[in-house]
C-alpha cells in the first residue's frame, strides 16, 4: 500500500510538473519585457516598448505631422517619435543615401562649435543599418552644460497616400547615463511598423 502511495505522488508530482512547466516558460518570457510596456499606435501603424512607469503625452497632428513622446516624472530624459510627410520621390530610407553619409550629414548639421564664441559640439558615435531602419548614435554639449546622450531610429512607411518618416528620438543627459541609458536604448531599438 505504501508503495502505491509514493507512485501515484511521483505520478502526480511528474504530470503536475509537466503541465507547469509552459507556465514556468511564459514567466521566463515575461521577464524578459520586465519594466517595460508595449505602446501601440493603431493610427500611425508603430509600436514601441517604453518603460513602465514612463508617461506618454501626443500633441495635435498637424498636417503632416505628428509627434508623440514618452518621459520619466522627473529628470530631462525623454523618447519622441516624430512622423512627417516626404515628398513621393522618397521611398526608402537610402533615398537620403547610405546610413554613414547621412549620420555625418544630420550631426554635422547639428554641430556649431566651429564658431565664435562655440556653440553646440555635435559627435557622432555609431551608426547602421538593419531591417529598412537607419541607427544613429550621437552626442550633444552646449559649452558649460552637460552632454546628451542621443539614440536614433529612423524608417520610411506609406499610410497608403504618402509616404512618412518617422524619427524616434531617446536623450538622457551625461549624469543621468546609470538610470537611462540601457532604457532608452532598449526603447529606441524596440520600434517596429506594424
Amino acid at each position: 500500500m505504501q508503495c502505491q502511495a509514493k507512485r501515484r505522488q511521483v505520478l502526480l508530482g511528474t504530470t503536475f510538473a509537466a503541465f507547469s512547466f509552459p507556465e514556468i516558460y511564459s514567466n521566463i518570457a515575461l521577464a524578459e519585457n520586465e519594466g517595460f510596456r508595449d505602446f501601440t499606435d493603431d493610427v500611425n501603424k508603430f509600436q514601441i516598448s517604453i518603460p513602465l512607469d514612463w508617461q506618454v503625452g501626443a500633441g495635435e497632428p498637424s498636417g503632416f505631422k505628428s509627434v508623440t513622446a514618452f518621459y520619466p516624472e522627473e529628470g530631462f530624459s525623454s523618447i519622441s517619435v516624430v512622423i512627417t510627410g516626404l515628398g513621393p520621390d522618397f521611398t526608402k530610407m537610402e533615398s537620403f543615401g547610405k546610413v554613414e553619409a547621412f549620420a555625418e550629414t544630420l550631426v554635422s548639421g547639428l554641430d556649431r562649435s566651429w564658431q565664435r564664441p562655440a556653440g553646440v559640439s555635435a559627435k557622432l558615435i555609431d551608426c547602421k543599418s538593419s531591417k529598412g531602419l537607419y541607427y544613429i548614435e550621437y552626442s550633444l554639449q552646449k559649452p558649460g552644460e552637460s552632454m546628451k546622450h542621443l539614440y536614433s531610429a529612423l524608417g520610411m512607411a506609406t499610410n497608403g497616400w504618402y509616404n512618412r518618416l518617422y524619427t524616434v528620438t531617446g536623450q538622457f543627459q551625461e549624469e543621468e547615463s546609470d538610470k537611462y541609458s540601457s532604457k532608452i536604448e532598449k526603447a529606441v531599438k524596440s520600434f517596429k511598423f506594424i
